[in-house]
């Protein structure tokens, strides 16, 4: 057994709290789920034990294992984050539909453009829950199973608020909608447990962003599930952003279902939080589901940033595309692990990932391991990793040019990360990346092989 049992009893005061106080609309479905997440839970505990755990393998929780986090009930989400705060640090369009959630909680003072638009349904869970009860119930829990994994089994026991976003056969959202999830200074440190739901109906198409954002520099843990069904010939455009605070432990979960012709497309940009893990998994479940995954991690100091990928191929005539890239600074580590699964009966499948990083520290470090796993016979596969430090032969050539080190370092790293961020199709998004990337591209020094 790979999981320990790492104080799981801390957390049962709060769970038994909101099982007493919180609304499920008359759902008792809800409650029954939040208990089974719960046994769960408590028989998986944390993956504290690495050994044999290939998920885990170089990552160590255990600081957020024996630490103690709360989950008060009497938080009040429209305090503690000022609106002009928030569009000053987060990404922000007064036409995109923007839903806050403040400490895990849905803002109404703070957001605006939900609804229904164009057919589409945009609201908090919570709400999702009381009016649309018996589709949420379909699809909620649905592919986040938790039976083997303890942080989404923790989120679902705790399974309160978040965001719903459903679009009907045909139909488009008429906007971005932008999902800001953002933590403010309380008196003790603390858990939230963000959850977006995400059903794109037939031939329908939507885009959305999805933040994590923290407000403080006091230690608190966010453990946030996204699901996401993308049925016959819809299209899914999907931009995250971990931009939690130094102090910040963040675990995220994003499992994909895709049926026939589906379109998943997303772009992961990861810059904040001391401890970040992203885990995506894709499930290509029905002939010409196509799926492309990008992304851009970013870290400095002591940062560890985890970077978990697993895309299966599971019917035939499927297509994935998997590129990330990592800038790492200091003597921060980040890991890679990208995990193609094709079955056996899913010839004529094509995929294709790969992992590039650019060290700008000797005691900086990169854990890369992609892997393919290939049982059908009539298949494009390709996978590949790279790590290295910057060019001395590209910076002589810039520098001869009359640019100083610290100018033609930074030319390079931008050039490096500009393929990701050339990826976000939304004007105002790859806009407010530039900024936040520039601004936290490290200064470059002698260090990096230039000379003098």
């Amino acid at each position: 057994m790979t999981q320990a049992l790492s104080r799981t009893d801390t957390y049962l005061p709060d769970f038994q709290a909101l099982q007493r106080t919180a609304e499920t609309g008359g759902q008792t479905w809800l409650r029954e789920m939040r208990d089974n997440a719960w046994s769960s839970f408590s028989h998986l505990g944390f993956p504290t034990a690495r050994r044999g755990n290939e998920k885990w393998k170089y990552t160590s929780v255990r600081a957020i294992a024996y630490a103690d986090f709360s989950h008060p009930q009497d938080l009040d989400p429209d305090t503690g984050a000022g609106a002009a705060e928030l569009k000053r640090i987060a990404p922000w369009n007064d036409d995109w539909m923007n839903l806050v959630f403040v400490d895990g909680r849905f803002s109404k003072v703070l957001s605006g453009g939900t609804g229904n638009a164009n057919g589409a349904r945009v609201t908090s869970l919570a709400d999702a829950i009381r009016s649309d009860g018996e589709l949420v119930q379909e699809y909620l829990g649905r592919y986040a199973s938790v039976e083997d994994d303890g942080f989404t089994a923790l989120n679902t026991a705790f399974l309160e608020d978040g965001a719903f976003i459903h679009v009907p056969d045909g139909q488009s959202t008429s906007s971005v909608v932008n999902l800001v999830y953002v933590t403010t200074g309380r008196s003790q440190p603390r858990v939230s447990y963000p959850r977006t739901l995400v059903v794109a109906g037939r031939n329908s198409r939507t885009t959305f962003v999805e933040s994590y954002i923290g407000l403080c520099q006091e230690p608190y843990f966010t453990d946030a599930v996204t699901e996401i069904v993308a049925q016959e010939g819809s299209r899914v455009e999907h931009y995250r952003l971990l931009m939690e605070s130094t102090q910040a432990f963040h675990v995220g979960h994003c499992l994909v279902y895709q049926a026939k012709d589906s379109e998943y497309e997303s772009a992961s940009f990861s810059m904040g939080a001391g401890l970040g893990r992203n885990e995506f998994e894709v499930l290509l479940d029905a002939p010409g589901a196509s799926c492309s995954l990008n992304g851009l991690y970013l870290t400095t100091g002591t940062q560890h940033l985890d970077n978990m990928i697993s895309i299966d191929h599971a019917k035939p005539h499927t297509k994935s595309r998997l590129l990330y890239k990592g800038i790492l600074d200091g003597k921060s580590r980040a890991v890679f692990g990208g995990t193609v699964l094709v079955r056996k009966d899913a010839q004529k499948a094509d995929a294709r990932q790969t992992d590039k990083n650019l060290l700008l520290s000797d005691e900086a470090e990169i854990d890369s391991k992609p892997s393919l796993f290939i049982y059908a016979d009539d298949v494009q596969c390709s996978h590949g990793a790279t790590a290295g430090h910057m060019d001395d032969n590209t910076l002589f050539y810039m520098r001869s040019r009359g640019l100083d080190l610290e100018a033609a370092s930074r030319m390079l790293i931008q050039a490096f990360a500009r393929e990701i961020i050339d990826t976000v199709q939304l004007q105002p998004l790859r806009d407010y990346l530039d900024k936040i990337v520039l601004e936290a591209l490290p200064t470059a020094s002698i260090r990096l092989g230039g000379g003098s």
